[in-house]
């Protein structure tokens, strides 16, 4: 008889799946309760074994497991599909051992506590287990380096010689493990390097891929520059990792004891909302503001952190929005960027604060009713990736474990020609290999768990499930393209089980319907994509997207010409599609060629002071309010709401910052307060959460949209008009009676109020009636006014 022991590890701290059973091709994928177990990781985790007749010996087996949890009863609990490339079913292979043999088949929903230096429980004593991922690898250990430098050399400088060095041993499929050593707490806070002797036989050091934190805090390679030898210099990509303690949290966000003390990830938790004030987890609830943290810290000499993201929180809560977009925070090349290019997945930038006070700023904002959604990038690595994952166990490029290459070196006359691009600004990554993939998903459910983030923001989708091609000569992958789809339903279904409610954007420009459709249709499921053409149809100013409306750019010109707003309505109406509307991003602040912040394209770049201010803030005005009022989940980029006006480059950060603080109560008071009335409108009138509209009115000539946005008995009116002359006489709509109610409308909202510094042009409260699908209203200059159905 052949036994098989199936066992199934979630990597997962808390209890999130209970009454687990196991099914495969053997018993045409009936069930077999498996019995719940703390695995020696700490962690839940469910076995079973299952005897096989001999007669099966060599076969292969397919299995899976089902679970219920928070995602409701009998839920699939395999996210990872079979690497097959025409297959998409999710499930494990097994081949049967020799008759008589035993063997052990386990699945890891995540590697959250297998890979890296890892808690290990034995009878109740706390160890340490190290575990690494290096296939081609001939000899790996751990060596210890100094608190006081962290960063050893490839020949061993900065090793330190009080500390053993730990030999791993091979454990099967690539992965290389240290037997557990004693005392765990003993090691906390001790940097480490993994030395690889690759397969080359070259001796190499290297950091974890799966630490935690890195403790390089600056942005000095002591190989090619001039270094003090402290860590609060260093590169964090490419200094010792440290082991942490993934269980506590510091109870300050600045210690002011020494040690800091320290309370259960439990008990700091427990502290989390606050009464009354729930923390939005529906898309069409949101007001998104995108935030860098690294563009914080004003009046400071170095980049913005975490401790400037906590004192800028009561600014978000002034101005009202209800979830925050942050940039990547994983840890990157130096310490001024914007993190997209990632080094270590799991490591909150050690220069920006780390792991424990990322905590505490997700935890103010839950507390302050304020949703946080975290920028992610799965479609390249750092370029700057020497010590982490590139040539990490051999010098070869079709063994580089982490990028996708293809054929063989010897196969160009530049072996770097076997790299595959995507559009992206490195290389595809390796999404054939599983392990690669847990990666990104494994550091996906350590956000959402260990990090309670509400919502996730994926860079350039389109990179990862369409755009592969050879580095040589242009020429398209197909394999690439249908891994990265791969990688995407893996993503979406391992957070699916974890945490069914955190929210999936997509920053895709593809237009596949399949992006938003659900995994068990073999869609990618996500809950949204970011809306481009929305963006460039309003605003307009990239030098890339001639054929797009660019209205606002058009009418930045200050001329009377008619301005193509039948053209924005089509992109306009298309924003309930599960969209995020901006009206400025990070993108198109000044890093694509052409694009300004929207107060300077506004008057195409004219002096702001005056009476071209004055134009300047009622157009950005009118943009706000459109994409704010849109169908879409509303977007927007730090400083629009004091009408910021430095670029916003991804290279001249600094230079680049702006008071926001100041300005609120400063030069852009006005344009702050327009904005607090607009969002309060926004989140408080029922038709404007809902994701229908519909655009009922667009004049070209007139420069004139009007849309309605409607949700039950609720009806909203917003007409926009980009005339430089008001409509004083009035100016008529003229619909239908099926999509402009008959009825009383009146003006609830108006951007040219004298509060926001308008000329005050309006309807002032009258009632004004419709009647045959037609209104009349006074329309202001360069402005926007909400009417409600009374």
């Amino acid at each position: 008889m052949i036994t098989v022991r199936f066992i199934y590890m979630t990597g997962i701290k808390r209890g999130l799946f209970h009454s687990a059973r196991l099914s495969g091709t053997w018993n045409s994928w009936g069930d077999i309760p498996m019995r719940e177990t703390v695995a020696d990781d700490g962690c839940p985790a469910f076995e079973v074994a299952v005897d096989f007749d001999d007669a099966l010996a060599g076969q292969e087996i397919r299995w899976g497991v089902r679970l219920d949890g928070r995602a409701g009863a009998n839920q699939w609990g395999i996210p990872t599909e079979d690497p097959d490339l025409g297959v998409i079913r999710p499930e494990c292979r097994t081949i049967l051992p020799a008759a008589g043999g035993l063997a052990t088949a386990r699945y890891y929903l995540t590697l959250s506590r297998f890979l890296g230096a890892q808690k290990f429980y034995q009878g109740g004593a706390e160890l340490l287990k190290f575990a690494v991922w290096a296939p081609h690898a001939q000899r790996v250990e751990v060596v210890f380096g100094t608190t006081d430098n962290g960063y050893i050399f490839d020949d061993g400088t900065g090793i330190d010689p009080n500390r053993p060095v730990v030999l791993l041993k091979k454990i099967g499929g690539g992965i290389w493990a240290s037997d557990p050593l004693s005392d765990f707490q003993s090691y906390v806070g001790l940097p480490y390097m993994y030395r690889i002797q690759n397969a080359q036989g070259v001796t190499r050091m290297h950091t974890d891929v799966h630490s935690r934190w890195q403790i390089g805090r600056g942005d000095k390679n002591p190989l090619y520059d001039a270094w003090d030898k402290s860590p609060a210099t260093l590169d964090g990509g490419v200094s010792c990792s440290v082991v942490v303690d993934q269980d506590v949290v510091r109870e300050e966000f600045e210690p002011i004891t020494n040690p800091p003390k320290q309370i259960t990830d439990e008990e700091f938790w427990s502290r989390e909302f606050t009464a009354g004030l729930p923390v939005p987890s529906r898309l069409p609830e949101l007001v998104i503001y995108e935030l860098h943290i690294g563009s914080l810290g004003f009046g400071k000499i170095g980049p913005g952190n975490l401790q400037d993201a906590m004192d800028f929180i009561p600014h978000l809560v002034s101005l009202g929005v209800n979830a925050v977009e942050l940039l990547p925070v994983s840890e990157f090349h130096g310490n001024v960027g914007w993190g997209y290019g990632d080094t270590h997945h799991f490591v909150i930038e050690s220069s920006a604060g780390g792991r424990d006070k990322y905590k505490h700023f997700v935890r103010e904002c839950h507390r302050n009713g304020i949703a946080v959604i975290q920028d992610v990038v799965y479609n390249h690595f750092d370029n700057d990736a020497d010590r982490a994952e590139w040539q990490y166990d051999s010098d070869l490029p079709e063994e580089n474990i982490y990028y996708w290459y293809e054929g063989r070196s010897t196969d160009y006359a530049n072996p770097k020609n076997g790299y595959l691009r995507n559009g992206s600004s490195g290389f595809t990554p390796r999404l054939w290999e599983e392990n690669v993939r847990k990666l990104f998903t494994s550091s996906a459910a350590e956000f959402a768990e260990e990090f309670h983030v509400d919502g996730f923001r994926v860079d350039l989708t389109q990179a990862i499930h369409r755009d592969h091609w050879h580095e040589i000569d242009g020429s398209p992958v197909d394999s690439a393209r249908i891994f990265g789809q791969k990688l995407l339903r893996e993503w979406s279904r391992t957070l699916n089980l974890i945490r069914p409610a955190v929210m999936r954007i997509a920053e895709d420009h593809s237009d596949w319907f399949a992006v938003t459709q659900p995994t068990d249709m073999a869609g990618m499921g996500f809950n949204a994509t970011w809306y481009a053409a929305f963006y460039h149809d309003l605003i307009g100013d990239a030098d890339n997207q001639l054929d797009k409306a660019r209205v606002l750019h058009r009418a930045g010109f200050g001329t009377d010409d008619p301005v193509p707003l039948s053209q924005l309505s089509g992109s306009l109406a298309r924003t309930g599609d599960a969209r995020i509307a901006y009206h400025e991003s990070h993108d198109e602040a000044g890093n694509s060629d052409g694009t300004l912040r929207t107060i300077r394209v506004a008057v195409n770049d004219a002096a702001l002071f005056g009476p071209t201010r004055d134009a300047a803030e009622a157009r950005a005005r009118l943009v706000a309010g459109i994409g704010i009022l849109s169908a879409g989940t509303p977007m927007f980029l730090m400083g629009e709401e004091i009408g910021a006006r430095a670029p916003f480059k991804h290279n001249q950060i600094l230079e680049g910052r702006e008071d926001i603080l100041r300005e609120s109560h400063g030069l852009g008071a006005n344009l702050f307060r327009y904005y607090q009335d607009l969002i309060r409108l926004r989140r408080t009138r029922r038709g404007f959460r809902s994701r229908n509209i519909d655009i009922i009115h667009a004049s070209d000539g007139n420069r004139v949209i009007a849309f309605t946005r409607n949700e039950g008995p609720t009806r909203e009116l917003v007409i926009a008009s980009l005339n430089n002359r008001p409509f004083d006489g009035g100016y008529i709509i003229q619909s239908s009676v099926d999509r402009l109610s008959p009825g009383q409308w009146q003006e609830v909202f108006n951007s040219d109020s004298r509060f926001y510094g308008g000329s005050d042009l309006g309807n002032f409260g009258a009632a004004l009636p419709s009647q045959d699908g037609q209104i009349e209203v006074r329309l202001p200059a360069n402005a926007l006014v909400v009417l409600s159905m009374l």
